[in-house]
């Protein structure tokens, strides 16, 4: 029996945090030998006490991105006698002896270092990547896309200590809205035609100017002059230039942002949508289309990095480059309701590919393989 300890601290995060909680709620399922020590925040105490027996939180209240964080965390560890650390970050303790695994989900600080406030952040991310990577016993990544990234940047890599284990959808998205539920949520958002839906963060490599651009083209063609677009993402409020953009193509009555919306509420939109749109120019894995797919809705999507991997053959794959495209690909699932129909159904074939259960499975072949090590 091993003690194995995670880094939980990102429990209640988006991205990573979703990640953590159905891998860390998927090997409480699966695994009642080994002991786990679940790093976190006072605050998720008692929602991690109530995993099972063998999975025990220990409050660290380091920050992300700290340097208390680099000798905290190793501090714990050693009190602990802990065999085998995950880090299901790229940020790996500088002073950390215990062995370790670590996920790095992406590597698009090093694809877009544009997009990082300073020349500082760009050499930390570089750094603590590429030590996390080195370091570590195994890594784990969620795509091959992302395997290819990481042999490309840190070629020194052995490829079979790259493992990569998929993410899923979470359960209460998969869990369908009654129609009670879908009413009260049209009725809240005031939705009464079609609707385009993207749902995810606002970051730059999400191409939402473009995708704004592609509206404008669509909403001049014929027959689309009801539908409507719909943009959920967080932090919405700080960035005003999608809103000036809106304003120079005169879209403001059919554009709608909303911030933060729960997770049931998602669930309801991504069901009531005509179509979802997700034109990211790079994903480490990309699971809101997956979610879209698994709720029932045809996908429009990337045609790069991770996106043809995770849709397959269930989407509609465009050039996130090219507005005009974009549109097109819209335009060709709300003017085709038979091939809407046909995204629908494979869409859940496709989405039943990924479940928390088996990645869990992986995860733990690979803390085996690193404690034999």
């Amino acid at each position: 029996m091993a003690r194995i300890a995670i880094d939980a601290r990102k429990w209640r995060d988006y991205g990573i945090g979703t990640y953590v909680r159905n891998i860390v709620r998927a090997l409480a399922l699966l695994d009642h030998e080994n002991t786990y020590f679940l790093f976190c925040h006072h605050e998720d105490v008692p929602t991690l006490t109530d995993l099972s027996e063998n999975f025990v939180p220990v409050v660290d209240e380091s920050p992300g991105y700290s340097l208390r964080e680099h000798w905290s965390l190793p501090r714990q560890l050693r009190k602990l006698g802990v065999d085998l650390f995950h880090e299901p970050h790229y940020v790996l303790p500088l002073l950390l002896s215990t062995p370790a695994v670590v996920t790095v989900h992406d590597c698009i600080h090093l694809r877009f270092p544009e997009y990082l406030p300073n020349p500082g952040a760009i050499h930390y991310a570089r750094f603590m990547m590429g030590s996390a990577i080195r370091r570590a016993k195994v890594v784990f990544t969620v795509s091959e896309a992302s395997k290819r990234d990481i042999l490309h940047f840190f070629p020194k890599t052995a490829p079979d200590r790259i493992h990569v284990v998929s993410n899923a959808i979470d359960a209460d998205l998969l869990e369908a809205p009654d129609q009670e539920e879908l009413d009260r949520v049209k009725e809240r958002y005031q939705i009464a035609q079609r609707f385009i839906l993207y749902a995810g963060n606002i970051k730059p490599h999400k191409n939402l100017p473009r995708l704004i651009e592609a509206f404008a083209r669509l909403r001049a063609s014929p027959g689309h002059e009801d539908v409507q677009l719909m943009i959920i993402g967080d932090e919405i409020g700080k960035t005003p230039e999608l809103r000036r953009r809106v304003e120079s193509f005169r879209l403001r009555p059919f554009v709608r942002f909303f911030g933060f919306v729960p997770e049931r509420t998602l669930a309801a939109l991504y069901r009531l949508a005509t179509v979802f749109v997700f034109p990211s120019q790079y994903e480490g894995f990309g699971l809101p289309p997956l979610e879209a797919m698994a709720c029932g809705t045809p996908v429009v999507t990337s045609n790069v990095s991770s996106l043809p991997e995770v849709v397959g053959d269930a989407a509609v794959l465009v050039d996130p480059h090219d507005g005009e495209a974009i549109a097109a690909g819209l335009s060709r699932v709300l003017d085709d309701p038979a091939f809407a129909n046909e995204l629908r159904a494979r869409g859940a074939v496709q989405a039943r590919k990924f479940n928390w259960e088996d990645s869990a499975r992986k995860t733990l072949a690979g803390y085996r393989q690193a404690l034999w090590q």
